[in-house]
């Protein structure tokens, strides 16, 4: 999973480009007080009891009840007039009926302190279900099912699958026969696409090529509801809930830090946002990291944000910029996501701006998979995805223990069946109580390593590099996907690329322009860039390779005889 694709939240939105959301929450407080189009459309929730172990979120009112509450027609309605051609686009968001949008709301509220044993049976009857629907309707899973009975099965006897796999067969593995890949591969090719619906009824996102080429995830209006909702009502509250409904919200101005051109879940997520509630677009507003960085400080001091949605070495860098008096901005809570975010930066951030953060844990495959508490540990969302850490050899391995991969079950979403999926990160759950009094399980990330580069200008001063941008950079203006970028030097970068990558020299071109491009708009025309070919990647600490190194960190270098390209 990329950071690019989650959507900071707590978001997923963030959670990847990272999703994306599953973000985004209170927005609706905003759009209530402003008048957004649709909210009288909106369903009146049930009135929950006080409970004793009530969520602090679970007795208000459901905050992004606008959001998915803007069409209340039901994905059925359809029907009713000409069916869109295959690959059809349109600008409406996925609908879901409001009662059963109502009713996915009072689930997440009610199950967020439910008895461990509550949130087991809730999550095998999901998976009986989704089982069930795949073995039916997906040819992949039919032929992995084959001979399985929902009610009886194991998870951990069903055969486990790769992103690769389900690429190369993915006309086999969606369960609308409409879904057409190559249609899909053009709709994600179109930037003015972003946001937009596929079939009156799905949306789509891709993800960041970090493990090959990139996928892409279709997502129905059920599962939006759930990655909603569980961003909405299970995050820990930044600030007292009267700030926020002092005023309905109004003033509130949120600003998303990230890749803001492509089809991520991130970017994705921001659009529909939009769409889907248009009176309130302007306090919503998306900059990119790609941006110099005296233009993005200018772009933020100007829009204000109070709230603002980032990667956490895209948020330390936003901090050092105000410690060095560059940026003054006053946010008045930091969500963050798609990295691991260490208590050092959550001291040095909070610090900087004075104000608390809530991290969150997502991917394309499931926005909103776990979110932080008070004392900073991430809850599983358990009732909603399964989450297996497994060995190399795809063994389970002990609780506190980090596997080697995980392995991801999405209950979700079942137009594209994710069962026992290789998510590729390195994740340890821990059973043991939190002090937050949580009953699911939380976890913590071993992965999303790469570092926040410090380079030198030509007169000396220090500017910092997220590596998300500088992976953007390779990955989207130079089509490199599988490669490490090491800082040698205060204003010197080596970038390795493996062997037989998009054919060699033009790969070896399409870099230098698209780092070279970006350094001089960053200040950096100083900076020397010397590339390397036809060279193995050397693996990080637990086998996951990091791709972005900084200059404290080096390993021994490997370049040894591989073929060159001279720096310029």
């Amino acid at each position: 999973m990329h950071a690019r694709d989650c959507v900071p939240s707590r978001c997923s939105p963030l959670v990847t480009k990272s999703g994306g959301v599953r973000r985004w929450p209170a927005i609706a407080w905003s759009a209530r007080a402003r008048g957004a189009r649709g909210s009288a459309t909106a369903v009146r929730s049930p009135r929950n009891r006080r409970q004793p172990h009530t969520h602090p979120r679970a007795s208000l009112p459901h905050i992004a009840r606008e959001l998915r509450a803007s069409h209340g027609t039901s994905p059925c309605a359809s029907a009713t007039r000409a069916r869109a051609p295959p690959g059809a686009i349109t600008r409406v968001p996925p609908r879901i009926e409001p009662l059963h949008r109502t009713a996915v709301d009072y689930d997440v509220a009610s199950m967020a302190w439910a008895a461990p044993a509550a949130l087991q049976a809730r999550q095998r009857r999901r998976l009986q279900a989704l089982l069930a629907s795949a073995a039916a309707h997906s040819r992949i899973y039919a032929g992995r099912l084959r001979g399985v009975d929902p009610a009886k099965a194991k998870l951990a006897d069903i055969e486990p699958v790769t992103k690769a796999h389900l690429m190369r067969h993915f006309g086999d593995w969606v369960t609308d026969p409409r879904l057409s890949l190559a249609a899909l591969r053009r709709f994600t090719a179109d930037p003015a696409r972003v946001g937009q619906t596929c079939l009156d009824r799905y949306i789509v996102w891709s993800s960041s090529g970090s493990s090959g080429e990139p996928a892409l995830f279709v997502q129905d209006a059920h599962a939006l509801a759930v990655y909603d909702a569980l961003e909405a009502l299970r995050r820990a509250p930044l600030r007292p809930p009267w700030q926020w409904l002092a005023a309905g919200g109004a003033g509130e101005r949120f600003a998303f830090v990230g890749a803001t051109d492509g089809h991520f879940a991130s970017n994705v997520t921001l659009e529909r946002l939009r769409r889907l509630v248009p009176g309130f677009a302007a306090a919503l507003r998306g900059f990119s990291f790609l941006l110099p960085q005296a233009e993005l400080a200018a772009q933020l001091e100007r829009f204000e944000p109070t709230v603002l949605a980032t990667y956490p070495t895209c948020a330390l860098m936003l901090a050092e910029q105000a410690r060095a008096g560059r940026l003054h901005i006053a946010p008045r809570e930091i969500w963050t996501g798609g990295e691991t975010l260490t208590p050092a930066m959550r001291q040095r951030v909070e610090a900087s701006f004075g104000c608390r953060i809530g991290n969150n844990y997502g991917a394309s495959e499931f926005l909103a998979i776990a979110t932080d508490c008070r004392h900073g540990r991430l809850h599983v969302n358990e009732d909603w995805v399964i989450l297996e850490p497994v060995d190399r050899h795809l063994a389970p391995v002990r609780d506190g223990q980090a596997g080697h991969t995980t392995l991801l079950t999405n209950l979700a979403n079942q137009v594209q069946p994710l069962i026992r999926y290789d998510l590729g990160d390195r994740i340890a759950l821990h059973r043991e109580p939190c002090p937050c009094g949580a009953p699911t399980a939380w976890l913590e990330v071993d992965g999303r390593s790469d570092d926040l580069l410090t380079l030198r200008d030509a007169q000396q001063h220090a500017v910092r590099l997220s590596p998300l941008a500088l992976t953007t950079v390779l990955e989207d203006g130079a089509g490199v996907f599988t490669f490490q970028l090491e800082q040698t030097g205060d204003a010197a970068l080596l970038l390795r690329l493996a062997d037989g990558v998009n054919a060699g020299r033009a790969a070896l071109a399409r870099a230098r322009v698209a780092l070279h491009r970006y350094l001089r708009d960053q200040g950096l025309a100083n900076a020397a860039v010397e590339i390397v070919h036809g060279v193995p990647l050397a693996p990080g600490a637990g086998g996951k390779m990091r791709r972005i190194i900084g200059l404290q960190r080096n390993p021994a270098s490997t370049a040894g005889t591989a073929k060159r390209a001279p720096p310029r």
